[in-house]
C-alpha cells in the first residue's frame, strides 16, 4: 500500500457528484473535483494523518507529488493541507518543491496558499533564497511564478521589505494579467494595514493598473 492508498479510500468513499458540478464551475472548470466540500476533506485529512501519523515523519516530497498528479482537485487541496501542517519542518531545500507545485495544476486556490505560507516561510528563515530564486520568478514571464513573488511577503507586516515589494510590483506594473494586476492589488491593500503612508505614497507617485490602485486602496483614506 503507498502512501495514499488510505486516503484514495477515504476520498473515494465520500465521493458527490452533485456537489462536484457546482465546485467545477467555481474554479471555472478547470479541474474535476470529487464532489468533497472543504470541512468534509479536512475532516478526511485529519482522520488520515491520526490513523498513518506521516506527521510525525519527516516532510514527505513523495506523498506531496503523489497528490498533486493525482486528477481530482481535492488531493491537490490535501497536499496543501499536508503542507500547511508540516510547516515548521520546511526549509530551502523544500522551495523546488514549491516551484514545482506553483508551476503546475496552476490556479490562484493553489498557487496563493503556497505563495504566502511555505514559500513565505521559506523565504523569512532563509532570506539567501530571494536573491537566488525569487528574484528570477519576479521577471521572468511565468505569470504563476512573477504572482507568488508578489505574494510571498504577504504576512510580513512590518518585516515587509518595502522596497523588494515595490521594485517587484513596478517590474510587473504594466502586465494586462488580471491575476498579476490583482496579486500587485492585494500586496498594496495588506501592507497598507502596516505602513498606509507608505503605500497612499506609492500608489500616487506610480502608473499602476486602475485595478491594482482600487484593490489596494480599500483601507486608506
Amino acid at each position: 500500500m503507498t502512501k495514499i492508498d488510505r486516503l484514495v479510500e477515504l476520498f473515494e468513499a465520500n465521493r458527490n457528484p452533485e456537489h462536484a458540478i457546482p465546485m467545477q464551475n467555481y474554479m471555472k472548470n478547470n479541474f474535476p473535483f470529487l464532489g468533497i466540500k472543504t470541512p468534509k476533506r479536512r475532516e478526511l485529512v485529519k482522520q488520515y494523518f491520526q490513523e498513518t501519523q506521516i506527521l510525525k515523519e519527516p516532510f514527505q516530497h513523495e506523498l506531496v507529488l503523489a497528490l498533486w498528479v493525482q486528477e481530482e482537485r481535492e488531493y491537490q487541496n490535501a497536499a496543501l493541507d499536508y503542507i500547511g501542517r508540516s510547516i515548521k519542518k520546511l526549509t530551502k531545500e523544500d522551495l523546488p518543491l514549491m516551484q514545482k507545485l506553483i508551476t503546475t495544476k496552476s490556479w490562484w486556490d493553489t498557487v496563493d496558499m503556497l505563495a504566502q505560507h511555505p514559500v513565505g516561510k521559506i523565504a523569512n528563515d532563509f532570506p539567501e533564497v530571494i536573491h537566488e530564486k525569487i528574484e528570477g520568478w519576479a521577471c521572468g514571464g511565468h505569470l504563476w511564478l512573477q504572482r507568488t513573488a508578489i505574494l510571498f511577503q504577504l504576512r510580513y507586516k512590518e518585516n515587509t521589505d518595502e522596497a523588494l515589494l515595490y521594485r517587484y510590483i513596478l517590474q510587473n506594473a504594466d502586465s494586462k494579467e488580471f491575476f498579476i494586476q490583482k496579486a500587485i492589488g492585494w500586496a498594496l491593500r495588506e501592507y497598507s494595514k502596516t505602513n498606509p503612508a507608505s503605500v497612499k505614497k506609492f500608489i500616487q507617485e506610480n502608473e499602476l493598473p486602475k485595478l491594482s490602485i482600487r484593490e489596494g486602496s480599500k483601507y486608506l483614506n
